[in-house]
């Protein structure tokens, strides 16, 4: 995400951003909210006579509007996100329009922000200038490929090695179909962690260098005890993203995770669920409190979480927003989507 222009004083005013990755758009999800007023170039059509004898064709023009927004769509396979609202400056003011927003869009948004919505809007920013990157999980006959994104991981590609005789050859053609799908993942700058159970993994790097050595350069190996999203993680809790990125969300959030399920089982230093999260803050117990976007957006509709959200903070805890996409996330919602890890047991 960059950061176009930034004129605030204190918490409210206008920060201006242009989406650059399919990342920025779930993030633009969290940051904007209803009754926000945002600001872009978009198409409308244009005004016709209305005492025209013969209709003709309308065209639509390009426009800045200023849309008071109502209502928000994430559409995560279309690399799209639907701003809804009614127009508020430009033309037609008073009628409803949507932003189509996509890689490349500039946004000027106008509220009072939250400290949450300043740490993404930085949080993205930092990371649009480190390294994507991406994973690949390679055992004897299978193979996956994964996209490392703010909101978790994306599954790229499942391939297999086709069954018969001659297995040399057909491991070629496995490696090969691997490589063909990696070139397509990963045709930057990307970083690659190759991962996996055995030597297969080995095996396949060698391949890689033969073949591509571009991207062999660009890749480090792993080792994990499966494939597929399980293989991912392990990637994630094993440290290789952070080594490569400095500091990746996710990895983080599946830390805090493993150490809140941990806590869970011993019965230890743990709350969760609102009621027992805001019993343990009347004690200034948290230490790390861990909330679900999913949540947050909710109760934010609601009007009554952000006042406990800067009490956390003025009690010194740190907070951590997860993304409902990544499995962390998930685990967290069936916990009634808030918990926090205690300074001391209650």
């Amino acid at each position: 995400m960059r950061v176009t222009n930034r004129n605030l004083r204190g918490r409210e005013g206008e920060i201006s951003v242009t989406a650059e990755t399919l990342d920025d758009l779930w993030h633009l999800k969290y940051i904007i909210e209803n009754g926000d007023l945002v600001f872009s170039l978009t198409k409308r059509k244009a005004d016709t006579a209305a005492d025209k004898l013969r209709p003709e064709k309308v065209e639509k023009k390009n426009v800045r509007l200023g849309l008071r927004v109502d209502g928000l769509e994430f559409h995560r396979f279309s690399n799209r996100l639907r701003v809804h609202g009614v127009i508020e400056h430009g033309m037609d003011t008073g009628q409803h329009h949507t932003f189509n927003v996509e890689e490349g869009t500039n946004l000027s948004i106008i509220k009072t922000w939250k400290k949450d919505q300043f740490e993404r809007i930085d949080e993205a920013e930092a990371a649009s200038k480190r390294p994507r990157v991406v994973l690949v999980a390679v055992e004897e006959g299978d193979a996956d490929i994964g996209l490392v994104r703010h909101y978790g991981i994306e599954m790229y590609s499942h391939i297999s090695q086709s069954s018969g005789k001659g297995e040399v050859s057909l491991r070629d053609v496995f490696f090969h179909e691997i490589v063909d799908q990696l070139v397509h993942a990963a045709p930057g700058s990307e970083a690659i962690v190759v991962a996996g159970p055995g030597f297969t993994k080995e095996d396949f790097m060698k391949y890689l260098q033969s073949k591509q050595p571009e991207l062999a350069s660009r890749s480090l190996v792993e080792d994990t005890s499966s494939i597929g999203m399980s293989g991912f993680q392990e990637v994630l809790r094993r440290g290789a993203v952070d080594r490569i990125t400095e500091e990746s969300r996710i990895a983080r959030e599946s830390m805090l995770m493993d150490e809140l399920l941990r806590e869970i089982a011993t019965s230890g230093k743990v709350a969760y669920g609102i009621d027992e999260v805001k019993v343990a803050q009347d004690y200034g117990s948290i230490g790390t409190l861990l909330v679900a976007d999913e949540f947050l957006r909710e109760e934010r509709e609601k009007g009554d979480i952000d006042s406990f959200l800067q009490s956390v903070e003025h009690s010194q805890g740190r907070i951590v927003i997860f993304s409902t996409i990544f499995e962390p996330g998930h685990k967290l919602l069936a916990l009634g989507g808030i918990a926090a890890l205690l300074r001391f047991k209650i």
